[in-house]
């Protein structure tokens, strides 16, 4: 390997393409073909009955789910979308009330809030973990404000005991998005079931995958029961009259399959060793890169146990006087996988900036139940702005596998980077 940059010429430090993670195994296709050949597909009913619940590899799927993250109730469902969306109606919100999120998340975290007509609002967060500032929170409860939803973005939990003695003081419930932390700790923990409702995704760029779905935890009894009846057309099993239970009680097919049920319980079993070896990679690039100049590694906050799905870090644009954009393509010219730069901000989406989610007249904005004033846009959220637009790029760990000798090139690819610093001052990227 020559000691000139790949982006002007030279032979890049990375010359094979990394192999992508293939969590599939013999043990999934085994669980698979069990199911296949049972020629049970999925056995809901969405009435009243013993099919209402789902068959018997979602309820052993559940089971096995509610023990490994030490909660009373699992609930499959086939999305994490699915699990946000019905996470924020079980807890009974009113056309108008506000939920107090994040912006540097995928727009699901949001939308969620919308389906039942609820405001999102937007607090920033904290520039060393990225995940939602307390602080910010505080400064935007309103008489509108029913929750918190945080989210344990890349795979650190967020400050939860901060929100939730916020969300304590003012009644409010905290929701916790989880679907990048699976596994994670917080003080001794799992992230995700210190909310009154958390959950993680089962999508295929996850820790844990089968194909696509979602676990919901709780444990709280009566949102368990709201939960599986949103989950299952509930309009067709509530019986009651009562407003307080009926409400929100529109259902929908959020179930999930028995072949995705079979293969995300082996699945679960290889969280432990997966999240492991994502660390044992984090480790090996903080050894090696906390001390290039400009450059800061992820910050774990105390309490939390990481689990890297986004191995994020920070530029000090002052220090080392050259763009994200030069530094990035470079690193991508060496070979380096999985790069992201920027992430999220809903807040300055369309949907959210013209406040257009219902139809085209502004609902549920316009609506008479949104009685705050509430704006999207530029200079809402100051921290995850510069962070998305300047500072902030990452490695995505759960993309490839990342062998030893893989860590060992991308270590190198970086301090080629940094050693040609100064050229890339001058170097011109159009």
């Amino acid at each position: 390997m020559t000691n000139q940059l790949a982006i002007l010429g030279g032979e890049p430090a990375i010359q094979h393409p990394m192999a992508y993670f293939k969590s599939m195994g013999e043990d999934e296709v085994t669980a698979a073909t069990r199911v296949i050949r049972s020629g049970v597909l999925s056995a809901y009913i969405g009435a009243p009955g013993e099919g209402f619940m789902g068959g018997k590899e979602v309820r052993a799927f559940e089971e096995h789910a509610a023990n490994y993250f030490g909660v009373r109730h699992a609930i499959a469902v086939n999305s994490w979308t699915s699990g946000l969306i019905a996470a924020v109606g079980a807890i009974g919100i009113e056309p108008g009330d506000e939920i107090i999120t994040t912006p540097w998340t995928m727009a699901a975290t949001a939308t969620a809030i919308l389906h039942f007509n609820g405001i999102p609002v937007f607090a920033d967060i904290d520039p060393d973990t990225f995940n939602i500032d307390p602080k910010c929170v505080e400064r935007l409860i309103t008489k509108r404000t029913r929750a918190v939803m945080a989210v344990d973005i890349f795979g650190q939990s967020a400050d939860m005991q901060s929100l939730r003695k916020i969300c304590d003081r003012h009644g409010l419930k905290l929701l916790s998005d989880t679907a990048q932390a699976p596994g994670a700790r917080y003080f001794s923990r799992h992230a995700g079931t210190l909310a009154d409702i958390g959950g993680f995704s089962l999508n295929y760029h996850k820790h844990i995958h089968c194909g696509e779905g979602g676990i919901l935890v709780t444990d709280d009894d009566k949102l368990a029961q709201r939960l599986c009846l949103i989950r299952n057309h509930a309009e067709a099993v509530v019986k009651s009259d009562n407003p307080l239970e009926l409400a929100n009680m529109l259902g929908y097919n959020f179930r999930m399959g028995e072949i995705e049920a079979a293969i995300a319980s082996v699945q679960l079993e290889k969280l432990e060793a997966r999240v492991a070896s994502r660390q044992h990679i984090a480790e090996q690039l903080n050894q090696s890169l906390m001390h290039l100049e400009g450059l800061k590694v992820p910050i774990v906050s105390n309490g939390s146990i990481h689990v890297y799905y986004v191995y994020g870090l920070t530029l000090d644009l002052e220090r080392l006087g050259v763009s994200r954009e030069k530094i990035v393509k470079a690193l991508q010219a060496e070979g380096v996988p999985g790069l992201v730069t920027g992430y999220q901000n809903l807040h300055l989406l369309p949907l959210f900036r013209n406040k257009i989610a219902y139809g085209t007249k502004g609902f549920p904005w316009s609506s008479p139940y949104c009685t705050s004033r509430i704006e999207y846009g530029p200079g809402l959220c100051p921290v995850a702005e510069q962070l998305h637009s300047e500072r902030f790029f990452g490695m995505n760990l759960c993309m490839f596998e990342y062998y030893p000798e893989d860590v060992e090139l991308i270590v190198a690819a970086f301090r080629k980077v940094w050693h040609n610093i100064n050229l890339l001052r001058n170097l011109n990227t159009d």
